[in-house]
């Protein structure tokens, strides 16, 4: 059964106080299913891209501080995460990724927008922009990626291994129960934690935990490596945009190897480190970061 909104608790709510909207999203043969996604505020439109294990939840205090700013702000739960429907037979893999957001854009007669990703989120928004760089406008990048690396977190490795992984993360939840304790500097509070953790509470709900973790293409007989290969040669097209990267440098897993990738690509972006911040760098560097994404928007706005 899909959670929905209504099952939060009261302190979850007070932390997430948004209303909910649904996209159909059809896969393979009269197959379909719904996608959840946030639609907060008006004025000039930001879409935020949510990674792996997280869901709409990670980015709730920056939506509530763009939207009060005068932006809209639309931010999906990919299939699979969040309040999205979660189908075992959907195809999880970054092609369809970035389908999915074109599909939710199309659907909402969005022509021209803005992005912030994270994690996961920076090979599907790279990937959006990259086929559509004349809609877009200023891109905020979090920790995250969108090329290719030979570099990947012994643990992560691990929890790739086919048999043993999806035992792991499926039948004991251990991406999302390390990335809640690991991804941080700053332990978080308990109600962010069961935020967090909401929407994977058995092993149906984390079908694309799992598949996120397999759709790393660290080899050129992935299947999704050429996809990202795609994504990684449109970076050019973006070189002229406004680009701000936003960095936790206490990040496991991506880097400062990825950081300086970002740098190599993007020479001109604003840089801002945040040098006690981990990978959910929106956690433990709030106070700094979300004014400092907030004013990175307003400029030419």
């Amino acid at each position: 059964m899909r959670q929905t909104i209504k099952d939060l608790s009261p302190y979850l709510r007070e932390e997430y106080p948004f209303s909910s909207h649904f996209v159909s999203q059809k896969f393979a043969r009269e197959s379909s299913c719904n996608q959840h996604y946030l639609d907060e505020g008006s004025g000039p439109v930001i879409v935020l891209l949510h990674g792996n294990p997280t869901w709409s939840f990670y980015y709730r205090n920056l939506v509530i501080h763009l939207s009060s700013l005068g932006f809209r702000c639309i931010v999906p739960d990919h299939v699979g995460c969040g309040l999205s429907d979660k189908p075992e037979n959907y195809p999880y893999t970054l092609e369809r990724r970035i389908s999915d957001v074109e599909h939710l854009l199309d659907h909402l007669g969005v022509t021209h927008y803005s992005l912030v990703v994270h994690d996961w989120g920076g090979a599907i928004g790279m990937g959006l922009a990259g086929n559509n760089p004349d809609k877009i406008s200023r891109i905020a990048i979090l920790n995250s990626g969108a090329f290719r690396s030979k570099h990947i977190p012994f643990r992560i490795a691990l929890l790739r291994i086919p048999i043993l992984g999806k035992i792991l993360i499926r039948g004991f939840n251990t991406f999302s129960g390390m990335a809640i304790n690991m991804a941080t500097t700053i332990p978080l509070a308990p109600v962010i934690k069961k935020g967090l953790l909401f929407p994977y509470q058995s092993w149906g709900d984390r079908v694309a935990i799992w598949n996120f973790v397999k759709d790393i293409p660290m080899r050129s007989t992935h299947p999704s490596y050429q996809c990202l290969k795609k994504v990684e040669m449109n970076l050019v097209k973006l070189s002229d945009k406004p680009i701000g990267l936003f960095w936790g440098e206490q990040d496991f897993c991506f880097n400062e190897n990825f950081l300086k990738q970002w740098v190599q690509f993007f020479p001109n972006a604003k840089l801002n480190r945040y040098n006690k911040a981990g990978h959910y760098v929106l956690e433990d560097a709030q106070k700094e970061i979300i004014p400092d994404i907030g004013n990175f928007f307003q400029q030419n706005t």
